[in-house]
């Protein structure tokens, strides 16, 4: 492959957290990295901006400290059925509270100051022929590369050009964010059920409280707007009426997303690597995952490394690798988040499980650990 302006080591397709690990790991090894984002930095998004410890040691691996752009720390975990009943444990590894827009924008400036080429555009086509990748854009660029990683995120364009199987289902789950300021303790990531959905809340930097929740298309259809569907259901939670209630609002209006989607997606489509949500996504109930979305890029960027200096001998065997490693990493967190997810949205099993978990709360951290990982090894 000859080496201009349009050829890379590895073009990295979307620039949110999972891109933007590959993006400076790759390039802390001399790799020669495109990264390729529709929006400009920093922009905030509909997250739950919770953050499981697991990942600190590669985030420090990375030389990106989260704590030093002002992420709060969180030992201490609520959650509350539909009914109001609640239950609090610790959290078995801890967290931390950051927001997107900063922790993106950190991420971003450390991409820049490793070499990344970041541009801002967006892939529309991805094409992969004789071993290499051609990535085609709408500002009508073509970029060429041994390597292409796929880490955009939920559900786009590219996901119904591939024709990927998710994508043929329907997607009936939306989700609200909103950051506001007011009382909730610094230490605590409550997450709170309501007819329909739940309700995630924690603090992230500069004293703000992030509150996002998900919900089914189905329940909130049945109301005229946002404000409706939060008086006549979200707030039916005591919980969240009072943290709403009593809060005022830092963002002009909500963020919004639809169509989201909890399907199983392949981790590798096409001969792309996925990461992050594009590769899959658990419950936001199970509260992991931005972890998740981290992880994935150790992974792959490990393996690409390995790849591109020969250690890896095949394209077959590293898409093999990445498959049986995300598996090993993640096929257990997913199906946890999904039966847990279940249980949840059955208000009388909620209910029994609440009750259950009071008489032996030696089990919630159990069940927390089901859906986290252990700190990550370098």
């Amino acid at each position: 492959m000859k080496k201009n302006s349009t050829n890379f080591d590895v073009i990295i397709i979307g620039g949110g957290l999972a891109g933007l690990c590959n993006a400076i790991h790759l390039s802390k090894f001399n790799k020669k990295v495109l990264l390729v984002e529709k929006n400009e930095y920093p922009k905030h998004k509909v997250c739950g901006e919770y953050i499981s410890n697991e990942v600190l040691p590669y985030l420090d691996f990375l030389e990106i400290n989260p704590f030093k752009f002002g992420a709060v720390k969180i030992d201490k975990f609520q959650l509350s059925t539909t009914k109001s009943n609640s239950i609090y444990a610790k959290l078995p590894l801890g967290g931390f509270g950051i927001s997107r827009y900063t922790l993106d924008l950190e991420l971003y400036k450390k991409a820049k100051e490793s070499g990344v080429v970041i541009l801002q555009d967006q892939v529309i086509d991805v094409i992969f022929k004789n071993d290499l990748f051609t990535i085609k854009t709408k500002e009508n660029n073509s970029f060429y590369a041994k390597i292409a990683i796929g880490a955009f995120g939920k559900r786009t364009v590219l996901d119904v050009k591939m024709n990927r199987d998710f994508i043929k289902k329907k997607s009936p789950y939306l989700a609200v964010k909103i950051h506001v300021k007011g009382n909730f303790k610094s230490n605590l990531v409550a997450l709170h059920n309501f007819k329909g959905g739940y309700c995630g809340v924690s603090k992230v930097e500069n004293n703000a409280i992030n509150l996002c929740y998900i919900t089914s298309y189905s329940s909130f259809k049945k109301y005229t707007n946002i404000t409706e569907f939060q008086e006549k259901v979200v707030f039916k939670n005591k919980y969240l009426k009072n943290i709403f209630g009593n809060a005022t609002p830092i963002f002009k209006s909500p963020l919004t997303i639809s169509q989201i989607s909890f399907e199983t997606k392949n981790p590798v489509e096409n001969h792309l690597i996925m990461c992050g949500d594009a590769a899959g996504m658990i419950h936001p109930l199970c509260g992991n995952g931005m972890s998740m979305a981290i992880q994935s890029a150790q992974i792959a960027s490990n393996l690409i490394l390995k790849y591109l200096n020969g250690t890896v001998v095949s394209r077959n065997e590293l898409e093999k690798q990445y498959l049986t490693q995300w598996k090993n990493q993640f096929k257990w967190r997913l199906k946890a988040g999904h039966f847990i997810a279940l249980l949840f949205r059955k208000d009388n099993i909620a209910a029994i499980l609440l009750q259950l978990l009071k008489k032996a709360p030696f089990l919630l951290p159990i069940i927390i650990k089901q859906t986290h990982g252990k700190p990550i090894k370098l």
